[in-house]
C-alpha cells in the first residue's frame, strides 16, 4: 500500500495551477482596489467643508462686531447659529446680519455683523456652527482693541 502512493502520479496539472494563481491574484487586487476607494472617500468627503477665520472686526461705538468666516473646503454649508462669549464655556447665540441661516460656498467668505456690547481690552470667544454634522469653527479667542 505504501508504494502504490508514493508512485502515484495524480497532482494538479500546470495548467490549472497557472489558472489557480491568476485567479487568487485577481481577488487580492479587487479587495485591494475595494479597501483603497473605500478609504479615498471617507478622506474626500472629511474635506468637504473647512471652516476658518478670516477676520474679526470690532466696531469704534463699542456696540458690533464683524465676523469674516471662510470656507477652504470644496462642499458648500450654510451657518446655521453664532455664539459669543467672554470664555469659552459662556457662549451665547447671537442674531446677524444678514439673518442665519447664510450661504457659504466652498472657497468663499461671509461677513456676519453681530450687534453686541463689547469693552476695550477684553477677550472674547466665537463659535460658528455650520449645516448639522459639519465641523464646527472654535471657539476661538478675540481681544477687543484697547
Amino acid at each position: 500500500m505504501a508504494k502504490s502512493l508514493s508512485k502515484s502520479e495524480k497532482a494538479i496539472s500546470p495548467i490549472l495551477a497557472t489558472l489557480l494563481l491568476i485567479v487568487i491574484a485577481v481577488a487580492a487586487i479587487v479587495v485591494t482596489y475595494a479597501w483603497i476607494m473605500t478609504y479615498m472617500t471617507g478622506a474626500g468627503t472629511q474635506a468637504g467643508v473647512i471652516l476658518y477665520k478670516a477676520n474679526v472686526r470690532f466696531y469704534e461705538n463699542g456696540t458690533k462686531i464683524d465676523i469674516d468666516v471662510g470656507n477652504s473646503g470644496t462642499s458648500d454649508t450654510q451657518i446655521i447659529q453664532v455664539y459669543i462669549g467672554t470664555t469659552s464655556t459662556t457662549l451665547t447665540n447671537q442674531t446677524t446680519n444678514p439673518p442665519l441661516p447664510v450661504p457659504l460656498a466652498a472657497g468663499k467668505i461671509v461677513r456676519l455683523t453681530v450687534n453686541y456690547t463689547w469693552s476695550s481690552g477684553v477677550t472674547y470667544y466665537f463659535k460658528i456652527i455650520p449645516t448639522a454634522g459639519q465641523q464646527p469653527l472654535g471657539p476661538f479667542p478675540e481681544q477687543a482693541p484697547g
